[in-house]
């Protein structure tokens, strides 16, 4: 199997997959959180199990969200999702 996203991230950052999944949990959990009742609602329209979603919730939700509004080809870029 090939690099995960997250693997790839953080290796461009050069920085661990943990510090990519926190970059990633911070800025749903400032998504979660925004003011705008509409961006908000935005983010909690991401099906979650917890309280708030995972980065690989987002990941997913963010892929199929792509694919159903016909932007897949900006998947190519990543073709391990």
């Amino acid at each position: 199997m090939g690099e995960h996203l997250f693997e790839r991230l953080a290796r461009e950052r050069n920085i661990t997959v943990e510090e990519m999944r926190e970059i990633i949990s911070v800025r749903i959990r400032r998504g979660m959180n925004d003011p705008d009742p509409k961006k908000r609602a935005k983010w909690e329209a991401i099906p979650h199990e917890g309280e708030i979603p995972t980065p690989e919730e987002w990941l997913y939700y963010a892929v199929n969200t792509l694919i159903e509004n016909g932007d897949e080809e900006l998947l190519r870029r990543y073709p391990n999702l």
